[in-house]
């Protein structure tokens, strides 16, 4: 059986679209840009924000509504057609505060399937831990046994290509993959 890496957030979920509908827009009124203008991660000079008010933010909105995103309906649909053909585990960056959090809501939504839950640190300003992989391809070389990788994120992406592995660019508006369709993408694992 191959096995698939999966990233969470805005692949498994849509976390910055809805930090975007219910929290950013919500708190600025005046915003007129479009979800599909987000065309960097992370957006916070879109919005003429530091990084640090951006990732504040988004963890604002993590703890008070995080529970309750809803699973990408189209990736769900594909884990219960063929889930059940690979093995499957989750390799996410989020902060340490919220990845308990985060596992809770990956094995609430995908534990039929989702075996295992690793994560990378995405560092705050007060972290104090030790860091043992810099980013997720350091991660994925320690791993080892990674048939296929897939992430939102370009430069996860084009880090894990480095290793030899591969790797599926799940569509966003911020990446060079924006403009193919989930079901279209998803098509590509079974192939």
């Amino acid at each position: 059986m191959q096995t698939i890496i999966w990233d969470v957030d805005d692949v498994l979920n849509h976390l910055t679209r809805e930090w975007f509908k219910g929290y950013w827009l919500k708190n600025n009124l005046n915003c007129k840009v479009a979800f599909a203008n987000i065309d960097q991660i992370p957006p916070h000079e879109i919005f003429h924000i530091s990084r640090e008010k951006y990732l504040e933010t988004l963890d604002e909105f993590r703890i008070k509504h995080g529970a309750a995103l809803q699973p990408d309906t189209e990736v769900l649909e594909w884990f219960r057609a063929y889930g059940h053909q690979f093995r499957h585990a989750v390799l996410t960056a989020t902060p340490r505060f919220y990845a308990p959090c985060s596992a809770q809501w990956v094995f609430k939504h995908f534990g039929d399937w989702i075996r295992t839950y690793h994560f990378v640190p995405s560092k705050r300003a007060d972290d104090d831990f030790p860091c043992y992989n810099a980013n997720k391809a350091g991660f994925l070389r320690t791993l080892g046994n990674v048939d296929i990788f897939i992430d939102d994120n370009e430069s996860h992406i084009n880090d894990a290509k480095k290793d030899g592995i591969r790797t599926l660019l799940f569509p966003q508006p911020w990446n060079s993959n924006s403009s193919e369709s989930v079901v279209d993408f998803l098509k590509k694992i079974t192939v």
